[in-house]
C-alpha cells in the first residue's frame, strides 16, 4: 500500500469502476482526473506523466504499479470515500469543499449574481447570494440544503 508522505494536496486518477468516488473526491477539492472510457494502459500511463495517486478496485492494475496506487476494497462508495479519505488526511489536510466542478474537475471560479440571472431557478435567483461557475463546461454552482446533507455525511466519514 502507498504511504501518502509530505507531497502537497495528492493529485488523483481512479479507474473506470469509481465513477461515484470521483465525483465525490472533486465535490471535497481532490484534483481526480476520471474517463470512463480509459484503458489501463492509458490510465497508467496519465498517472505516471501527471504524477497521480491511482485509486482502482482493478488488481491487476494494483498489481502493475503498487507503489503509486490505493487498492479500494468496498463496492460501496461511501465505503470508498471513507477508506481514501482516511489514507489522504493522515496528514490533518483540510478538505476544500465545493471548489472543482464534479463534472469535469476544473476549479471553480466565482462569479456575479447578475450574470447566472436566467440560468438558474429564479426562487434561487432570489435567495441565494453567492454563485460559481466551471469554466470549462459552465456548470453553476450554488450552496444549498445540500450542503448541510454533505457537510454532516463527511463528519461521520472523518
Amino acid at each position: 500500500m502507498v504511504k501518502i508522505i509530505a507531497m502537497e494536496r495528492p493529485r488523483l486518477i481512479v479507474d473506470v469502476m469509481l465513477g461515484r468516488l470521483a465525483r465525490w473526491l472533486r465535490l471535497l477539492g481532490y484534483d481526480t482526473f476520471y474517463k470512463r472510457d480509459i484503458t489501463d494502459a492509458e490510465l497508467i500511463r496519465i498517472a505516471k506523466q501527471d504524477h497521480r495517486l491511482i485509486l482502482t478496485r482493478d488488481r491487476e492494475i494494483f498489481r502493475k504499479v503498487k507503489d503509486q496506487c490505493i487498492f479500494i476494497h468496498s463496492e460501496l462508495v461511501l465505503e470508498q470515500l471513507r477508506q481514501v479519505l482516511s489514507l489522504l488526511n493522515e496528514k490533518g489536510e483540510r478538505l476544500e469543499p465545493f471548489s472543482r466542478c464534479v463534472n469535469c474537475n476544473t476549479s471553480l471560479e466565482e462569479i456575479k449574481k447578475e450574470e447566472v440571472l436566467g440560468l438558474v431557478p429564479d426562487h434561487i435567483y432570489a435567495t441565494i447570494p453567492r454563485f460559481v461557475m466551471c469554466p470549462a463546461c459552465k456548470k453553476i454552482y450554488w450552496r444549498g440544503s445540500h450542503e448541510k446533507r454533505i457537510k454532516e455525511l463527511l463528519g461521520e466519514l472523518i
